[in-house]
């Protein structure tokens, strides 16, 4: 099937003969003489059609129950059993508690599976034909990963009805999935934001982490290409896809997803007539040309990068401002002050959101302050070129809920002693000025999600000295380290709520100046407001001699500049 596809797809003879070869030599090639000694049985019948929600990836829902596990949720994270109805301005609808409000076909889960985005195609037709259409109240998009895709959508004729349907092509690449949805219409935002309505989306991305997709979203879910165009037409996650009516023909008559699912022969066989590798061969032959505006940038020939300060989108980062020749070896932490405590399965995308940048946040000031509109700011994603933006971002996730302040949610903590309430920027700023150390205190799976590298880089640059969770995710406490933090985990008995943590305590790690070793145990003091003191052993997560050394040169961009001079 890979070589079939490498052939399919327009690569070259080299290149399908290269792969051949390797997989042979690798014994990756199939081969139908072998014996196993064990064997595991399937039954086919048994696989059923899946989403994932409401905000990780692996949050697996049958979509046959995912409307009474919608209701679920719903209910969980609201409080509220019944749903709120709220009316949309200069509208004749009204929008209510899970409804639909993006529905997104995105381009890097799909691009290279041309079955589900014909399918999707199919399915928008039978729509069409059957008179149905998407409710009013979603935004629909399209955006391919390749040009390719809307080449053979077009020669199957199946643009015209995605395009129907409101899935135009948006562009190509990073869209919806990343947090480049673009904003709501501003009726429909404005309801969400009235009655605090708990609004969906529905896209055909890989990630789905909370305030990842748009501000005025709770809850996302990961659907094939064929799905989203359904629940775009259903508008509420509410729908039961198996039981509920899509809506009527022209003869009345109720239409349910079964009537207008593509069987896999109309799927294969729009495929085998409107897909050749002549087009992948075109499409791909002129791909580092770019268009007009790109081959319009002026550059000049140099080895070095020109720092243009005005500049807001690449500038001079400062991981290396005052670094000495020698490595600076193992500080101590003494009397920091815990900028947030967080609770379990906090994600890359609460430490560094990739998606919208609010006008009210650090990074809106920022903005401000540089004359840079609103409708100009793009993303976090767009600006990580900008140290300043980013760490102004760090911690700043609309949905991240530090514990240190209950009664607000985003990326706000409390200054101590004063116990004001601060931006997490505006604080760590604060406590720098001050000559504070700081630390983040976590529960279990800190950092899941996204091996994003700004999650660690921001928290860095917000002179954060060491992250104390329950439990790391393996990527980012890695890159902890490479960026010069302490990842350290309390052993099995302590946690932050078993030691009754505010955020007012100051803690200290004894010691730490004299070396550690990987696998060591650390002695941890922690002095409460009151004045008692209790300390703890924790477990230094540097794991290896290798990170040792990265840690002791304050991260792995020194030691590697150090070794090359």
């Amino acid at each position: 099937e890979t070589i079939k596809y490498l052939k399919f797809s327009g690569r070259d003879k080299n290149t399908i003969s290269l792969v051949e070869s390797y997989a042979k030599e690798q014994n990756l090639w199939s081969n139908n003489d072998l014996i196993f000694s064990d064997t595991l049985k399937l039954n086919l019948s048994s696989i059923v059609s899946t989403i994932s929600g409401p905000k990780r990836p692996q949050d697996k829902v049958l979509l046959s129950e995912s409307a009474e596990a919608f209701k679920k949720v719903f209910k969980q994270n609201t409080g509220r059993s019944k749903y709120t109805e709220e009316k949309i301005e200069k509208e004749n609808f009204k929008l209510n508690d899970g409804d639909i409000v993006i529905a997104a076909i995105t381009s890097c889960t799909n691009t290279s599976n041309p079955n589900v985005l014909i399918g999707a195609g199919l399915l928008a037709k039978k729509a069409i034909e059957k008179g149905l259409t998407v409710k009013p109240w979603v935004k629909t998009s399209l955006a391919p990963g390749s040009q390719v895709v809307t080449d053979y959508l077009e020669k199957a004729n199946l643009n015209k009805y995605l395009d129907q349907l409101g899935f135009n092509l948006v562009g190509y690449g990073c869209t919806t999935c990343i947090g480049n949805s673009g904003p709501l219409k501003q009726n429909i935002s404005n309801a969400i934001k009235k009655g605090e309505l708990y609004a969906v989306s529905v896209l055909s991305g890989n990630r789905n982490f909370e305030g990842r997709i748009n501000p005025d979203v709770k809850a996302s879910y990961l659907a094939s290409p064929p799905l989203v165009v359904a629940y775009a037409i259903a508008g509420s996650m509410t729908f039961d896809l198996y039981k509920d009516p899509l809506g009527k023909d022209q003869k009345g008559k109720d239409i349910f997803l079964k009537d207008i699912w593509p069987t896999n022969k109309e799927i294969e066989d729009l495929i085998n007539s409107s897909i050749s590798a002549d087009m992948f061969i075109k499409r791909y032959s002129k791909i580092s040309v770019g268009p007009k505006e790109w081959s319009d940038i002026k550059i000049k020939d140099s080895s070095n990068y020109e720092w243009r300060d005005e500049s807001t989108y690449v500038k001079k980062p400062p991981f290396f401002e005052n670094m000495s020749e020698k490595p600076e070896g193992f500080k101590e932490i003494k009397n920091a002050r815990p900028l947030l405590i967080l609770g379990d399965t906090v994600t890359t995308d609460h430490i560094s959101p990739a998606g919208t940048i609010q006008k009210e946040s650090p990074t809106g000031e920022y903005f401000m302050k540089h004359q840079i509109q609103q409708k100009d700011f793009n993303s976090y994603g767009a600006r990580r070129g900008n140290h300043e933006v980013m760490m102004r971002g760090a911690f700043g996730n609309i949905r991240i809920r530090n514990e240190m302040v209950k009664e607000k949610e985003g990326g706000y903590t409390k200054i101590y002693p004063e116990g004001k309430i601060e931006s997490v920027y505006d604080a760590a700023m604060e406590y720098k000025k001050r000559k504070e150390d700081l630390v983040v205190i976590a529960g279990k799976e800190y950092g899941t999600g996204s091996s994003r590298d700004w999650a660690a880089k921001g928290t860095k640059l917000l002179g954060i000295k060491a992250v104390i969770a329950e439990s790391f995710e393996r990527i980012h406490r890695s890159n902890l380290v490479g960026m010069g933090i302490l990842p350290l985990q309390f052993k099995e008995g302590f946690d932050r709520k078993k030691l009754n943590l505010l955020g007012s305590e100051l803690i200290s790690i004894l010691d730490i100046e004299k070396g550690i070793k990987p696998g060591d145990q650390v002695d941890c003091e922690i002095k409460f407001a009151n004045g008692s003191i209790k300390k703890i052993k924790l477990l230094s997560r540097i794991d290896t001699a290798n990170e040792i050394e990265y840690y002791k040169n304050g991260g792995i961009l020194q030691f590697v500049l150090r070794k090359m001079i």
